[in-house]
């Protein structure tokens, strides 16, 4: 066993060894100042060179604030040309010497330029110039740390916020700044402090009024240290309150709602299913598919990577109208922005709002009615959790709030991003129930995205299944997984031991190396076909069968599990109850695969690939794509 003292790890000691570095120079000075408490307190001059600090500092904060705190935000969501090159603006006065700072700005705002001159020569040598210095310092701390506070809030808030019925201002100003909150305090006491501290653009600028900077200099020129303890005192003690005051902020105690209003239950709705064209390129990817509704309810599987996410949000309208046309039901929403389209998106991961409560969550849609709120609530489970925030939530809690969130609107249709699968099993199959009794309850029209076949047999009646940005196979759920057109498709609706074989004569394929007695109704002789069993229709037998070789044994606690060679190309599962007794890997066995257990489909794919975009209804068009 390895000693107590083999996990440690020298990071504590070299970051120790910098806070130290910036510590005794500070505690140096706390004892002179032990020494002669009172030493420079008397002079003159000290305190009004405070008062010019303090407000031209708050002054700087406030402009750079109003505008940098915006800018951070359009910069963090831009990754143009302009939006580089504007980047690289804000950053020069970080590398630039502050007195290189003042110099530029002497040639803008000094008595005897046009700007200089437009101002009578006020604009330097005044508070003005004191602000216009130090705004300039200042400003790339607190817009370079906003930027990275945007940057860090979840995409999913904001087009959730969006789909609620939030418009771009309020989106910025409901969402992205409670989130990326703890950026811009950072950002603004690091400028706030900059410009405080702010000495060689302001002594070029504007020499006076003296900042505290400029008179401690002065004070230092002129007698040495002495004069110097008080200002120095007082920088360090405005720094420190500067410090404690911004980390003052604590998020607001959450107030349950006095008396909940009365629940309304949801008036059932005419469905609205949707109806898409879609072709839109996000970088290399390529999504292009259609779909035309037959159903209600509308299932998209596939892997990861196939552009499933991209393709609901085409729907929701995130994108704009640039991907294609997109319908519910008869009202065409292409043209309308996603805050217009009454639309219930639930995004991936739950997306919440954390500085939200439960309630305050229900109530965030622009027109979600305190009733419908109620109602929800209740249905989903949510009684007594109206004050908590999102980090006291369980999962399937959390899961719970984004579906009320979506459906106190009212929406016309509701799309699911991978609802359940950050979920335990458990809690996945009783929120997977919950979905399917609330789509019988208010008739309301789904698009579930998922890559769980089960999932999606279980909370559609119409699926698409995908890869790569292209329909693989669309349809009625039962048909698609009754009879998928390739094993690509097989494979990803979860269909055991699917396998090609062709058809050689009534009642009998031909399967990769060996022949078997199967129910293929009025299929010609030479039909490609794809054939499966259900692993626990697989017997064991002596008699006669199809022989093969053990390859795998897996027991999994409710069962056995044998994976079984019959051909260099064909590998088949058995799943049994039974005692197997010593049966081992490399082992022959004899297989059982009973006549009535195979389901033999035509493989549409006949070209013997791993199966190709299949035909899609066009909006378009009117007819296949």
């Amino acid at each position: 066993m390895p000693g107590r003292g083999a996990g440690r790890t020298p990071l504590p000691w070299l970051g120790g060894l910098l806070a130290l570095y910036l510590a005794i120079p500070v505690a140096a000075f706390v004892v002179r100042f032990a020494q002669n408490p009172k030493g420079g307190f008397a002079a003159p001059g000290l305190f009004p060179a405070l008062y010019v600090s303090v407000v031209g500092a708050s002054i700087a904060l406030g402009i750079v604030a109003i505008l940098g705190v915006p800018l951070a935000y359009v910069l963090a969501r831009s990754h143009g040309r302009i939006a580089s090159v504007v980047d690289v603006v804000v950053q020069i006065p970080l590398a630039l010497p502050p007195l290189i700072s003042g110099i530029l700005l002497i040639y803008i705002i000094g008595p005897y330029t046009t700007l200089g001159r437009l101002f009578d020569g006020r604009l330097t040598e005044s508070m003005a110039g004191v602000v216009i210095a130090m705004s300039f310092v200042s400003a790339p701390f607190l817009i370079v740390t906003a930027r990275a506070a945007f940057e860090a809030v979840d995409q999913g808030l904001l087009d959730v916020a969006s789909s609620l019925g939030h418009s771009d201002l309020a989106r910025f100003w409901r969402v992205a700044i409670p989130v990326a909150g703890g950026g811009i305090r950072a950002g603004m006491l690091l400028a706030w402090l900059r410009a405080f501290g702010e000495y060689g653009a302001v002594v070029i600028v504007a020499y006076h009024p003296f900042t505290i900077p400029v008179y401690t200099y002065n004070a230092f020129s002129a007698t040495g240290l002495p004069n110097t303890i008080a200002p120095t005192a007082i920088c360090i003690a405005v720094a420190v309150a500067a410090v404690v005051v911004s980390r003052l902020h604590r998020r607001r105690s959450a107030v349950s709602p006095a008396a909940l209003p009365e629940p309304a239950t949801p008036v059932i709705a005419r469905p609205m299913p949707a109806s898409f064209d879609i072709d839109h390129r996000i970088g290399s990817f390529h999504l292009q598919l259609a779909h035309r509704a037959g159903g209600d309810h509308l299932a998209i599987l596939g892997p990861s990577g196939s552009g499933k996410s991209a393709l609901l949000r085409c729907v929701a309208g995130i994108y704009g109208p640039d991907p294609g046309p997109v319908a519910y039901g008869s009202r065409d929403v292409t043209a309308l922005r996603t805050q217009y389209r009454r639309v219930g998106y639930v995004a991936q991961g739950f997306s919440l709002y954390p500085h939200l409560t439960v309630w305050d969550h229900l109530l965030f849609g622009v027109d979600a009615s305190p009733s419908l709120a109620a109602y929800w609530l209740s249905r989903l489970h949510l009684d007594g959790l109206e004050a908590r925030y999102p980090s006291e939530l369980s999962g399937g809690q959390r899961q719970r709030v984004s579906l009320a969130q979506a459906l106190c609107r009212s929406p016309d249709i509701l799309l699911l991003d991978e609802p359940l699968s950050a979920l335990d099993t458990p809690v996945r199959r009783e929120l997977r129930r919950e979905l399917r009794n609330l789509q019988m309850a208010t008739g309301l029209a789904t698009v579930i995205v998922t890559h769980d076949p089960e999932e999606a047999a279980y909370l559609s009646n119409e699926t698409i299944v995908m890869a790569a940005g292209r329909v693989l196979q669309t349809g009625a759920t039962p048909a698609v997984f009754s009879e998928p057109n390739s094993p690509q498709v097989a494979r990803l609706l979860g269909i055991p031991n699917p396998q090609r074989g062709v058809v050689t004569a009534p009642g009998l394929l031909e399967a990769e190396g060996f022949s078997l007695a199967v129910e293929a109704g009025d299929l010609a002789a030479g039909t490609p076909v794809l054939w499966s069993i259900r692993p626990d229709r697989v017997g064991l037998t002596l008699g006669s069968g199809v022989a093969g070789t053990v390859v795998d044994v897996i027991d999994t606690g409710t069962g056995i599990d044998l994976y079984v060679a019959v051909s260099p190309s064909v590998e088949i599962q058995a799943r049994t109850s039974s005692d197997v007794g010593d049966l081992r890997v490399g082992q022959g066995v004899t297989l059982d695969l009973p006549r009535d257990a195979l389901t033999v489909w035509p493989a549409l794919d006949a070209r013997g690939d791993t199966g190709g975009p299949g035909d899609a209804p066009s909006l378009r068009a009117g007819g296949a794509r």
